[in-house]
């Protein structure tokens, strides 16, 4: 390939995966802010002071960050940094399961803030609401259904 072929290839190239790494990066972003603000801590604290499953607990931070923000990438970043502390105590089979956890957290009731929402309907030609009627009911589902699946697990484990 000559110069100016590899100089198009990455022009061409560059534009797409720029959303992609943004979103990654204010989601670390987001999860240093809640660490360094103290935040994590005092979510840590709750959690241990509950007496809800750390699983359950796993879903919920990651599914309410998912619901505030829109973007699964965002809720995983974020939702992983913020239990990080807890995910120190818990066995290798545990934190496997956390890691279940907060990923069918982070899919949970995909809206209008979430790229993949817009992907569906325009790919699908569905209006919004009827991508809120079939895309976010079934990310709902699919949510909820794992996070069953990795207390059963937990059970089992």
């Amino acid at each position: 390939m000559s110069r100016r072929t590899i100089a198009d290839s990455l022009d061409s190239s560059l534009p797409p995966i720029a959303g992609i790494l943004l979103i990654v990066g204010a989601g670390g972003g987001f999860k240093q802010v809640l660490i360094d603000t103290g935040i994590g801590n005092v979510i840590t604290k709750a959690a241990i002071g509950s007496g809800l499953s750390v699983l359950f607990l796993a879903w919920l931070v990651a599914a309410l960050v998912r619901v505030a923000t829109g973007s699964a990438t965002v809720a995983t970043v974020t939702a992983a940094g913020l239990l990080t502390p807890i995910a120190h105590t818990l066995s290798t089979p545990e934190v496997a399961l956390m890691v279940l956890a907060i990923g069918s957290g982070s899919l949970f009731l995909s809206h209008v803030n979430d790229a993949g929402f817009w992907l569906v309907k325009q790919y699908l030609g569905t209006s919004v609401k009827e991508t809120f009627q079939t895309w976010t009911t079934m990310e709902c589902i699919l949510s909820v259904v794992g996070l069953i699946g990795v207390l059963l697990l937990n059970l089992i484990v």
